[in-house]
């Protein structure tokens, strides 16, 4: 499959991990097997459009949601977006940015 197969899979996947489902729990409320929905979170496996509307009704998300994936980037664009960012920044938003880092940073200790 192609790369908007395996973004949408990713996607998938990490909100099915933000709302703490594992695999073999999402597969059963939308009435899958657990092994096609690793292959559509892989990238092998194209959803159907049934499909899809399941995993939204279940993880009560908006459809659109699963098309945004601009986070699934490289890390040098990433760097990129971030340094743009920063550089047209005011002040107080440089202030704002610098607090979420470091709350991030704590949390991860």
């Amino acid at each position: 499959m192609g790369e908007i197969s395996r973004k949408i899979g990713l996607k998938i996947k990490e909100i099915r991990e933000r709302n703490q489902l594992t695999q073999f729990k999402l597969a059963e409320l939308i009435n899958m097997e657990p092994s096609n929905l690793s292959k559509i979170e892989r990238g092998i496996q194209m959803p159907k459009e049934e499909t899809l509307e399941a995993i939204v009704k279940v993880l009560n998300i908006e459809f659109k949601e699963l098309f945004e994936f601009e986070h699934f980037q490289t890390k040098e664009k990433l760097y990129k977006d971030i340094i743009n960012t920063l550089n047209n920044s005011t002040k107080e938003e440089l202030q704002t940015y610098y607090k979420i880092i470091n709350s991030i940073k704590e949390l991860k200790h």
